[in-house]
């Protein structure tokens, strides 16, 4: 690859990569004073995993590219996982602590009575079963 286009390739990146984050933080505003609903919440969260996804599968093809893993010094590479596994670690306490909670949720409705009886076939119960289950990623 001609270094003059990967470079070029480089920039094009990183601006992207800055006209998002000053996106996020003018949206982080807009949500922090307004009242949005449950469905605003919703597709900000999911456009967040998309862009986070994204950059999470560049990341990773950046690490498998020779041109970057030969030169690139043993200080960035700690850095990067530094900053992953805390990526790592807070990404699963909120899962943990959201996931936790909206079973405590379910539950309380349930023996409320309020569990819409489109979604919930039957009332749930502690230790039974759940009807689903989040997909993805197995543990290991």
């Amino acid at each position: 690859m001609e270094s003059s286009n990967y470079l070029s390739n480089l920039d094009e990146w990183i601006k992207m990569q800055k006209n998002l984050l000053a996106t996020l933080k003018e949206l982080e505003k807009k949500y922090q004073n307004s009242s949005s609903d449950r469905l605003d919440l919703i597709l900000a969260t999911r456009v967040a995993f998309q862009h986070i996804l994204r950059t999470i599968k560049a990341f990773d093809q950046w690490l498998q590219d020779p041109q970057i893993i030969k030169h690139m010094p043993k200080e960035m590479l700690e850095d990067v996982m530094k900053t992953t596994w805390e990526l790592l670690e807070n990404l699963l306490e909120l899962d943990i602590r959201h996931t936790s909670e909206f079973k405590d949720l379910v539950v309380k409705l349930s023996k409320e009575g309020k569990l819409d009886p489109l979604i919930w076939s039957r009332p749930v119960e502690e230790g039974q079963q759940p009807q689903q289950t989040r997909r993805g990623f197995m543990p290991m």
